[in-house]
Parts: structure tokens; C-alpha cells; sequence
């Protein structure tokens, strides 16, 4: 069953009231927050953080989505170019995939030797022990969905101009390889679901109905996040609110609207 909009919706605002809380919490604490999205293409991972975004300040909740790497950073260590991305105090960072594209695309498509694989198995642990041992409060989610579902989103996205540039030549050689991506994850997760830095894995078929499962597990996890707001000193005007006036530039012709508008 498809949750419908409307149900989403009404599910969704109370959990965007948290959101701009835990936002407050971070900033007025200095915490740092990490939220990796990992999972299937077409699973959702966009439409999570947007809804996670969308009503925090975006100069306190940044998006990192990094391109494939440049010359100069396939000679840096691998964890490096990620690293400059990590959020100082007051910060939350959300990961549309991750420095776990090793584990995953990278070597599926064989982009990374398997030597390399697996030395970021065994160090990315360490790694994450050394962010959380920092203070850095990291959560790690894959988002799941069936091939079904898969093939019938990426068709959508075929067909629609608006979304056909989410269709990558990646994606399109993914199709085939479904099982390996299954076999990648779950060496990933053998390696990677430590203590300190655990995997958790959300179902998106429903994408709606996943998102308000992730954004439900994300702030239960953390701590008491209710900060009182400061009170707003809001001064009177002293004189009727005054209307635009232009000299030298004056605004363009407004877009022509229909009469049914």
C-alpha cells in the first residue's frame, strides 16, 4: 500500500517541528552532526534530505554530493576529499552517498581494485572511531527497495524531462547488477557495523512512508534536543508600512498570466 500525500504530509510536520529543534539544540550546543545515505539508485536518498532540509537554516545544514574525484584527488588518500566536508560546531552535514562509494559503485564497476576495497574495509572503522571519539555524532543509512520498485522509478525518470537528468550511465549499467550490489552491501556490512558507527537499513518501497521512518529513527537517536527559543524583540514600524518606489530601474513586466488564473 502507496501512502498517500495527504497522510504524508500530516505525519511529516510534526517531524519538521523536530527538525528545526534538533537544529536549534545543535547550534546553541555546538554539536556536530553526520548523516550518511547510502542504498539503492532511485531509492530516495534526495527526497530524504530534502525533507530533512528543507526547513533548517541552509547555512547550518549543508548537502555534501561530490562529483566523480579530479586527477589531483585519486593521488590524495582516500578519506581526504571527504574530510573537508566534516561540519565544525553547530553543524549538521548529510551525505548524498558517501566515502562507502568504495564499497559500493566503485567496486561493483569496477572503478577500485580489490586490494583497494579492501583497505578501505579495514580502515574505514578506524576512521569513524576517530570522527565519533571527536565528538562528531554519525549515523549511517542505507535505503533499500526492490528491483520492482527500481526498474518502475527508473522508467519514470525515462520518461519525464524534468527527472531524466538523475539517469546517469552509471545508473543505466546498475540495472544489470543488482545481485553484485547485494553481495557488495553485505561485505560492507560484515566490515563496517561496528559499535560505535552502526548500519541502519530503511525500506523504501514506499518512499514517502520511508522517509518519515528515517526521520523518526534519526531524531529518537539523539539526546534531549529541546532548547527554549529566544524571545523575538519586535519593534513597531513608527509609520504605515511604505510601498516600493523605483527611480532608475523600474521591475520588469510581470509573467503573463491566463485568465483562469
Amino acid at each position: 500500500m502507496v501512502l498517500k500525500r495527504k497522510t504524508y504530509e500530516k505525519h511529516l510536520e510534526p517531524l519538521e517541528l523536530e527538525l528545526v529543534a534538533m537544529a536549534r539544540w545543535a547550534k546553541t550546543k555546538g554539536e556536530r552532526i553526520v548523516v550518511l545515505f547510502e542504498g539503492r539508485d532511485t531509492a530516495g536518498k534526495g527526497g530524504t534530505i530534502r525533507a530533512i532540509s528543507s526547513r533548517i537554516n541552509p547555512r547550518q545544514c549543508r548537502t555534501v554530493a561530490l562529483s566523480k574525484p579530479t586527477d589531483a584527488e585519486r593521488g590524495q588518500w582516500y578519506f581526504q576529499r571527504y574530510i573537508q566536508h566534516l561540519p565544525t560546531a553547530g553543524e549538521i552535514v548529510l551525505f548524498d552517498r558517501s566515502w562507502y562509494n568504495r564499497a559500493g559503485v566503485e567496486r561493483v564497476m569496477g572503478f577500485a581494485s580489490e586490494e583497494q576495497v579492501q583497505q578501505f574495509l579495514q580502515q574505514v572503522p578506524t576512521f569513524e572511531q576517530m570522527l565519533v571519539d571527536d565528538g562528531i555524532r554519525l549515523f549511517k543509512y542505507w535505503l533499500s527497495c526492490d528491483q520492482q520498485a527500481q526498474e518502475e522509478r527508473f522508467a519514470e525518470r525515462l520518461a519525464d524531462p524534468l527527472k531524466r537528468w538523475k539517469l546517469s550511465p552509471i545508473d543505466i549499467a546498475a540495472r544489470t547488477k543488482f545481485a553484485e550490489y547485494s553481495a557488495a552491501r553485505e561485505a560492507m556490512f560484515a566490515a563496517t557495523h561496528t559499535d560505535h558507527a552502526p548500519w541502519t537499513v530503511v525500506d523504501y518501497n514506499d518512499q514517502k512512508h520511508g522517509r518519515l521512518t528515517l526521520i523518526r529513527d534519526l531524531l529518537d537517536r539523539l539526546p534531549d534536543f529541546a532548547v527554549p527559543e529566544e524571545p523575538v524583540d519586535w519593534p513597531s514600524l513608527g509609520h504605515p508600512p511604505r510601498g516600493e518606489d523605483f527611480d532608475r530601474i523600474k521591475p520588469i513586466a510581470p509573467f503573463p498570466l491566463g485568465q483562469e488564473d
